[in-house]
């Protein structure tokens, strides 16, 4: 190929049209560039309609064109390579793939509802944060190590959350960074370097309620609503989190075999299981007359009794905090799942053993078990104490 050609092909691949704000109902920044799959120049938009204010669309827009303006005068093209033109999507536009592949994952059946929850208030906020900035980055490649690190440092120093937040941020940055990668937008996984704070950086404060403490609670709402105090038994004698509790049906309860089954759809860690229900707890469902009911109806519903609506686990914290905290004046680090913690410890010092415990909370394993287990109980175990052998 002659040189006086070669320089026209090059013409050709960066030549555009300056870039400019269009306004009306949809407001974007276009330009066309040469594309040489197609031998033709091709429009390119940049949408700007999520910047609500209409005069820092106009702000963005500037100083979008002249960034844009830069890069194409020294030669960058969005149409020369699939893997660069990735790079050069929008960090909107990015952030809105993942959106829709996260929600239709979650739509599969993919994640759990609460998993979907925190991963789409991550996102949220990252997205808050990129357009809060003096200069936000405009285009997805520039979402770096260092940039991420950033993000971080805002959520944990800024905002000022727990170590234990900044480490959920960093975690679900590890998967947005996955899903960059797989898609294209990046060609190395951005969160590489960045580490976790760890459990040694921060102590998890499990606030064990103290036995004199807890009888004033149970005195209170024996008083004021017995259908809460169903549900704190259920947390803390069957060790049944919050949320499960909150989709327990009657038809999941077994009066005969003692025992509430909790379906795989429903537990945390995907797994059927059946939970031994206490005889205090069955008397207590007789006083409340909840085998009257209905077998689909949920147990814990409207004003947290059986009823055909089901009702989030918000409710729960809703009547600890209002009633429960407020009137016995109790301090902000009891909270309604320190029954669990409490219950845990409680089934320890009464000598129940740790296998029993750790399948009735159903851990994963016992070393879960024991963090629950309070330091005074470092005495001799006197099985050990009498044991001898041969050897």
């Amino acid at each position: 190929m002659s040189i006086q050609k070669r320089k026209s092909e090059l013409a050709r691949i960066v030549s555009y049209s300056p870039p400019r704000l269009y306004t009306g109902k949809e407001w974007y920044v276009g330009f066309n560039a040469f594309d040489p799959i197609k031998n033709a120049l091709r429009r390119k938009k940049i949408k700007l309609n999520h910047i609500y204010s209409k005069k820092e669309r106009r702000q963005y827009a500037d100083d979008l064109i002249k960034r844009l303006t830069e890069q194409l005068r020294r030669g960058w093209n969005p149409w020369v390579a699939r893997e660069e033109s990735k790079g050069y999507c929008t960090f909107i536009e990015a952030c809105e793939h993942y959106n829709k592949v996260l929600t239709h994952m979650y739509q599969d059946g993919m994640y759990r509802e609460d998993s979907y929850t925190a991963y789409m208030s991550y996102l949220r906020n990252f997205r808050n944060y990129n357009f809060d900035l003096k200069e936000p980055v405009t285009y997805i490649y520039q979402a770096d190590r260092q940039y991420l690190n950033d993000f971080l440092e805002h959520i944990y120093i800024d905002r000022k959350n727990s170590a234990q937040t900044r480490d959920n941020y960093l975690g679900w940055l590890k998967i947005f960074a996955k899903f960059l990668i797989q898609h294209g937008y990046h060609k190395e996984r951005a969160t590489d370097g960045i580490e976790t704070f760890g459990k040694r950086s921060r102590k998890k404060q499990r606030e064990y309620i103290p036995e004199d403490i807890l009888y004033t609670i149970r005195n209170y709402v024996e008083r004021k609503n017995k259908h809460f105090l169903l549900a704190m038994y259920v947390l803390f004698y069957m060790l049944i989190r919050p949320k499960e509790m909150s989709k327990l049906q009657i038809r999941d309860i077994n009066v005969k075999k003692r025992t509430i089954v909790i379906k795989e759809d429903q537990a945390k860690n995907h797994k059927e299981a059946a939970i031994t229900l206490p005889v205090k707890l069955i008397h207590l469902m007789i006083e409340l007359k909840t085998f009257d009911y209905p077998g689909s109806y949920y147990l814990f519903s409207n004003r947290l009794m059986p009823g055909e609506s089901y009702m989030s686990e918000k409710q729960f914290r809703d009547f600890w905090i209002r009633f429960v905290r407020k009137d016995l004046k109790l301090p902000e680090k009891y909270k309604f799942y320190s029954l669990k913690d409490t219950g845990v410890t409680m089934m320890l010092r009464g000598k129940t053993d740790i296998l029993s415990v750790r399948d009735q909370a159903r851990h994963s394993s016992i070393l879960i078990t024991d963090t629950y287990t309070p330091h005074d109980l470092s005495e001799a175990n006197p099985l050990i104490d009498k044991f001898e052998c041969e050897f």
